[in-house]
């Protein structure tokens, strides 16, 4: 009897062993099903689920993570009552399910090691046409704790201003390369463009672009969601200054940070 045990107890043991195996084996060659993340903050329910993440590295720190979580879940709550709503006025259009939103943070950049680009990329289905996306940004200061603009980087940087019509010329132009490379049909037209304004509010979400150059900044990338500057087909864009184009108009933090060239396929990463 005492044999017959311990030849079972060895069969089973000899079987967990094999299946722990073929789990290991299955995670190592499809490393998603293995390390499928999970959200820093989720509300579902029969109108919605919804997530955010943050990536490791907004995660090590500390300021910036609780920054980025705040306004996660801030935004989470805002799609859920909107949900709700929607549901109540016309409940037809859940019949398949509740909305699906996702917000994800990145850190893109680390400049001078204070100057820290998040991008901040948003899903959403609401069971219309087909699903959006949204692109937005942040420039988290380190030293200072908190979320700034990059007016400190430039001398003036007034509505129609000299640094300003600067700026949106030379993201027109990057623009317009891209379409190219894209073989947009709507390369040749400025409608697309017509939104875009020498403002720092109305020229698009920016990001200090990484370098070459350990510690610096190539220039500055401006990120734009399906829809903003070509039709949902094109997907997003993102136009490229390089900081030379802007030295005139650089204060002296601005010409501390800025140097190098923008990385060899920088681009590529990019939407």
């Amino acid at each position: 009897m005492d044999i017959e045990v311990t030849y079972l107890r060895a069969n089973v043991r000899a079987g967990l062993l094999a299946i722990l195996s073929a789990v290991a084996t299955i995670a190592l060659a499809y490393p998603s099903l293995a390390a499928d993340p999970k959200p820093d903050a989720v509300i579902k329910n029969r109108n919605i689920e919804a997530r955010v993440f943050l990536d490791d590295r907004i995660k090590a720190d500390a300021p910036l993570a609780a920054d980025c979580l705040a306004e996660g879940k801030k935004w989470l709550d805002k799609n859920a009552a909107e949900a709700a709503a929607a549901r109540k006025q016309d409940p037809q259009f859940f019949k398949d399910g509740g909305w699906d939103f996702e917000r994800k943070y990145s850190i893109r950049s680390v400049v001078a090691d204070r100057y820290v680009s998040v991008l901040r990329d948003d899903y959403m289905d609401t069971h219309g046409a087909h699903p959006n996306s949204d692109v937005n940004t942040i420039v988290w200061d380190k030293s200072e704790t908190k979320r700034i603009s990059i007016r400190p980087f430039f001398t003036e940087t007034a509505d129609n201003g000299p640094t300003m019509k600067a700026m949106v010329k030379a993201v027109i132009a990057s623009l317009q390369i891209e379409k190219k490379k894209r073989d947009s049909s709507e390369t040749a037209t400025e409608d697309w463009f017509r939104d875009l304004a020498p403002s720092l509010l109305k020229i698009g979400a920016v990001t200090l672009a990484p370098s070459t150059e350990t510690g610096k900044s190539s220039g500055l990338t401006f990120h734009y969601p399906p829809y903003a500057v070509g039709p949902y087909a094109e997907g997003q864009y993102v136009a490229f200054v390089p900081w030379e184009s802007l030295k005139p108009f650089l204060t002296p933090e601005g010409a501390r940070i800025f140097g190098g060239a923008r990385p060899k396929g920088d681009a590529d990463e990019q939407p």
